[in-house]
């Protein structure tokens, strides 16, 4: 599927941090120089996911690489580089979407 230059579209999602409970998610559309907090839905409590939304829009054709991270309440960020774990742990990485603009 591939948007339309200079139409708004909406990207959503689902965060989970593992107890603490979600903060905010933010979305980054510039490669991570600047990030814009989401809309984020209903906090279920504990151990929950908690659903997001971020409205933007693409201005240039080409690709657009959109970025998200969520913060939890004690402040923890998910990182942009792994910690690598053999067993899987701990891969809470920035996670990215590219998307074809026309």
């Amino acid at each position: 599927m591939a948007l339309k230059a200079g139409q708004p579209v909406s990207v959503s999602g689902i965060a989970w941090d593992g107890g603490y409970g979600i903060a905010e998610v933010a979305v980054s559309s510039d490669g991570g120089r600047t990030w814009t907090a989401g809309q984020l839905g209903e906090d279920l409590g504990r151990f929950s996911w908690r659903r997001w939304t971020y409205s933007f829009v693409a201005n240039q054709p080409g690709t657009a690489i959109v970025m998200v991270r969520a913060r939890n309440k004690q402040g923890q960020t998910q990182v942009e580089d792994l910690l690598f774990n053999g067993a899987g742990y701990q891969n809470n990485l920035v996670q990215s979407l590219e998307l074809k603009v026309v």
